[in-house]
């Protein structure tokens, strides 16, 4: 990766806050290789999960988890589609069901955050070491709104799993290596897309408090989770290579040829957010949180509160 002075903000391309934005560029980013039409079921998967995140969708209440919320997904989406570009220029292009069933699965990873109406204790948080089969439960028990039949259940089902960090791939019945590929688009497009976010930092308070309610050991503080936090990132750099057989390069061909920028945003964005939280840990001059200013919003956080503390609420 070329080191520049001047580099690009990921973030200046597109704003993941605005799903309708998000959603037109994955369109466009799709047309560079398939039909218009055969958009349509993700673009009817997107309407149907922006209205569950909000609160929307008949029998669930709106996302109240902060970190993994609907700014989320839409950064897992566009990762993926970015990446899944890069490699259709590169290589021929992943049949077009599994681009499709790819980016639906995108969209779905994290529903398993959502509370049922009647599901009143807590946050969704609490569904954080069982959210991905949660994902897969919403998948199944809803085909018929988001109009999945059978073969699509189970690449989707397939893809999602791959996002499990400490699922072995080798166990996920894959029918071809495309849908593998896709599988390792998605666990890829998951990590780049949270850990490249401009307020990752900041953001990690909200994941402390997520693993929290969870239950989840080995995080006693907010400042705990940041400093193990720079350790995961080396396991996650492995995982990126080996499990998910080192797809992020994709994304390089990505911005390449669509921007002329020869380098990943993604990994430059990260190991600066990474680069940074080392120097946070080691400045023991002031309280860690006086650094973390990015986000105003980070510093309101309530625990009691229903509905996210950013804005999800824009149209599709």
């Amino acid at each position: 990766m070329t080191h520049r002075e001047d580099c690009t903000q990921l973030s200046s391309l597109l704003a993941s806050q605005k799903p309708a934005a998000v959603v037109a560029e994955v369109k466009n980013i799709f047309h560079h290789h398939y039909s218009a039409r055969a958009f349509a079921p993700v673009a009817r998967c997107a309407r149907l999960v922006k209205n569950l995140f909000v609160g929307k969708y008949p029998g669930y209440r709106a996302c109240n988890t902060e970190y993994h919320n609907l700014t989320h997904t839409m950064d897992a989406l566009l990762a993926s589609a970015r990446i899944v570009d890069g490699f259709n220029i590169q290589n021929p292009p992943l049949p077009v069901t599994v681009a499709v069933n790819l980016f639906c699965a995108a969209l779905l990873h994290d529903t398993g955050y959502i509370q049922e109406s009647g599901d009143t204790e807590g946050t969704g948080a609490k569904y954080t070491s069982t959210h991905v089969e949660r994902s897969v439960n919403f998948l199944q028990r809803n085909r018929d709104a988001f109009r999945f039949d059978g073969e699509s259940i189970r690449m989707i089902t397939n893809t999602i799993r791959c996002t499990g960090l400490s699922v072995d791939l080798d166990t996920i019945p894959f029918k071809s290596d495309a849908e593998q590929y896709a599988g390792c688009v998605l666990g890829t497009a998951d990590i780049l897309g949270q850990m490249s976010d401009r307020s990752y930092l900041e953001k990690l308070l909200f994941l402390y408090y997520e693993f929290k309610e969870a239950g989840i050991a080995g995080f006693n503080t907010e400042f705990d989770l940041l400093r193990k936090t720079v350790d995961f990132y080396q396991i996650t750099k492995n995982r990126l290579t080996e499990s998910y057989m080192n797809i992020h390069i994709y994304s390089q061909h990505y911005f390449k040829h669509r921007h002329g920028i020869d380098t990943n945003l993604y990994l430059e964005a990260i190991e600066r957010q990474i680069a940074y939280l080392e120097k946070i840990i080691e400045d023991d001059s002031t309280n860690f949180r006086h650094k973390l200013k990015r986000g105003p919003w980070v510093h309101e956080y309530r625990r009691d509160r229903d509905t996210p503390s950013i804005s999800d609420n824009s149209p599709l």
